[in-house]
């Protein structure tokens, strides 16, 4: 059995903002496709929670949202945002870098629940990356657009890459704390890189023989 560790919590204001910009990159590609506000509210709803929704069913603990008073006020509050401020607003790359800081974060505090509720190491490592990846890839798919799960560019990796440093840091024994800041950043420079210099993985190429 692994090591349990204690349960990691972020504050509570840096972990509504990341819910936050998840549930915001669900709102905004629902208003570029033109969407009713009730479609904009859902998807900032899905991609906000979907991942951690996914995990805690998977480990059989509470859903985390529904016992929060904040967090579906926050992705409605987003969802508005998106729907009553001009596109032009959201042009750039402002977003990829939150989101790629908490893609980072949400893969390490996946990972550390898992582990806190007695999930063995590799599937608490894949734990962290639904945490981190599931909410976008539940969105894209409802949105009928290229799943970043099939895309070559380095998202999926940097969570992998967060949630398995997380996983055999806690079993090596190190602080908590190390683990998981050193992790998180890890994560967040891997996808850091990919954003700044179009880093992505070979896609498969050798033919039939």
């Amino acid at each position: 059995m692994t090591p349990a560790t204690e349960l990691l919590t972020l504050p509570p204001w840096l972990d509504l903002a990341g819910i936050a910009v998840f549930a915001l990159s669900g709102a905004l590609l629902a208003t570029r496709l033109r969407m009713t506000v009730v479609t904009v509210i859902f998807f900032a709803l899905v991609t906000g929670v979907g991942g951690g929704s996914v995990r805690d069913l998977l480990i059989d603990a509470p859903v985390f949202w529904v016992r929060d008073p904040w967090v579906a006020p926050v992705v409605l509050m987003t969802a508005l945002i998106a729907w009553f401020t001009p596109s032009r607003w959201w042009e750039g790359k402002m977003l990829d870098w939150a989101d790629a800081l908490g893609l980072a974060a949400y893969s390490v505090l996946g990972t550390a629940k898992a582990l806190y509720y007695g999930v063995e190491t590799v599937p608490a490592i894949l734990m962290g990356v639904i945490t981190g990846c599931v909410g976008g890839i539940i969105r894209d798919v409802l949105a009928g657009t290229p799943s970043i799960l099939m895309r070559p560019e380095l998202y999926v990796t940097a969570a992998a890459l967060a949630a398995a440093l997380c996983a055999l840091g806690t079993l090596a024994g190190l602080p908590p704390g190390v683990v998981w800041s050193v992790s998180a950043l890890a994560g967040f420079a891997l996808r850091g890189a990919a954003l700044h210099w179009k880093i992505e993985l070979p896609a498969y190429s050798r033919e039939r023989e």
